[in-house]
């Protein structure tokens, strides 16, 4: 069974979480809040294992109560649930301890995520890992293999090199400063733009235009004279 505090000062959005929770037979709001000074006193007497957490409080905010808790060393889970949808609160909140949020208002599936996300942190009791298994959990995706002929301490020098030279730099440029064939920094570069950390311009003049490869999110000079 999981036992839940509700700290919200708005009773009838307290109200439809707490139906939202009990309708899985394997939760139960012990109580509710609607003040940090009552959220403190309830979350001392009654000791859940998860709390949901508003942000805006009649007497101080959620912030403030999730700080207090972590500095008296309270183990419970927080999932924030709030209006607040500021960078600086959700960073804060993360930063914390709180292990979810969600924004008002927010779908019952996504809810029914963060409770399954609630399971699987306490399923890790006395649990070992190994990496892969540890970033299945985080959801860390593996970096995918590097294709046949591409080596990583290399391909790192070639974005290293087009980050320095924000104009831009061609496959025979690249081959001359890092000592490779043209044929093989062109494998290289079009790995960076294939993988999104390059992208490819054309130079337009007499004759062919020239292939010049930029790290993403470089600007040409003159772009950056005429905004400036």
């Amino acid at each position: 069974m999981i036992r839940v505090v509700l700290v919200e000062d708005d009773l009838r959005v307290a109200r439809v979480n707490r139906d939202l929770l009990e309708a899985d037979p394997e939760v139960h709001v012990l109580g509710t809040a609607t003040s940090v000074a009552e959220g403190d006193q309830l979350v001392r007497h009654l000791r859940p294992d998860l709390v949901l957490l508003d942000v805006y409080l009649p007497d101080g905010t959620g912030l403030d109560l999730l700080r207090s808790w972590r500095a008296r060393g309270e183990v419970f889970d927080v999932l924030m649930v709030t209006a607040a949808d500021d960078a600086g609160v959700v960073q804060s909140a993360l930063s914390h301890g709180a292990f979810d949020y969600l924004i008002k208002p927010f779908d019952r599936s996504r809810l029914g995520d963060a409770l399954a996300r609630f399971r699987r942190r306490k399923a890790l009791t006395g649990a070992t890992f190994d990496q892969a298994s540890l970033d299945r959990y985080l959801g860390v995706a593996s970096a995918a293999p590097l294709p046949k002929g591409v080596d990583a301490r290399t391909l790192e020098r070639v974005a290293d090199l087009l980050t320095r030279h924000p104009d831009g730099l061609s496959a025979e440029d690249v081959g001359g400063l890092v000592g490779l064939s043209r044929p093989t920094a062109w494998r290289y570069l079009e790995h960076l733009v294939g993988t999104g950390r390059a992208r490819l311009d054309y130079q337009y003049g007499a004759g062919r235009p020239s292939k010049r490869y930029k790290a993403h999110g470089a600007r040409n000079n003159e772009d950056s004279g005429a905004r400036s």
